[in-house]
């Protein structure tokens, strides 16, 4: 398990509708990619209520009701503003960790028929290859190290707290689930253990 490392390179104002946030702006060397953060308002030493959101291009900039990213991602804004502190840390590991491409190509498998899971591997990927490395470096670099994590998926908390983030509450982050999704978020829950109340579910 290696710690990643960042770097902070700009941060700048961001005003919204649900108030002005301030946007970091992190460089993984290790990976060359890069990280943002987006904070609102300022914390003490009580835990900090946090959403570490993985990149999701179909759902958070196309609005695509296959997943439930892109409301997962607007929802957590919202509380976050609401609470009146908090961060939202968004990871550029898009598909689980797979890249654009190769979620495009597991949706045409999803289209034939299997699941998000069977889809990744037939095209030799594990079912979600993420890691929370950078995600623990942000929050450690901006002074937040016990949290209220906004999640339905139990291996985020785990995967911060093997790198010594605490987790102390997990706040539920459910969305509207509905024909487009419905499979998607059964899969979620059956295959993947997350957390999530689906009315009627059926395996």
């Amino acid at each position: 398990m290696k710690e990643q490392h960042v770097e902070l390179r700009v941060k700048t104002r961001i005003p919204t509708s649900h108030g002005e946030f301030t946007l970091h702006l992190y460089h993984e060397p290790d990976t060359e990619k890069e990280h943002l953060a987006f904070s609102f308002g300022k914390w003490t030493d009580e835990p900090v209520l946090v959403r570490i959101h993985s990149e999701c291009f179909t759902g958070d900039v196309l609005g695509s009701r296959r997943c439930d990213c892109g409301e997962q991602l607007q929802r957590a804004i919202a509380e976050i503003a609401a609470s009146g502190s908090g961060v939202l840390v968004y990871l550029r590991q898009e598909g689980r960790g797979i890249g654009l491409e190769e979620k495009l190509k597991a949706y045409n498998l999803q289209d034939k028929g299997m699941d998000t899971v069977e889809a990744n591997i037939a095209l030799g990927h594990s079912p979600d290859i993420r890691d929370y490395s950078a995600g623990a470096a942000i929050l450690r670099d901006l002074g937040i190290q016990r949290i209220k994590l906004l999640t339905n998926n139990p291996a985020k908390m785990d995967g911060l707290g093997e790198y010594g983030i605490d987790v102390v509450e997990r706040v539920p982050l459910e969305m509207a689930i509905h024909d487009q999704n419905r499979d998607y978020m059964l899969t979620k829950v059956l295959r993947m253990n997350h957390l999530i109340d689906i009315p009627n579910m059926t395996a």
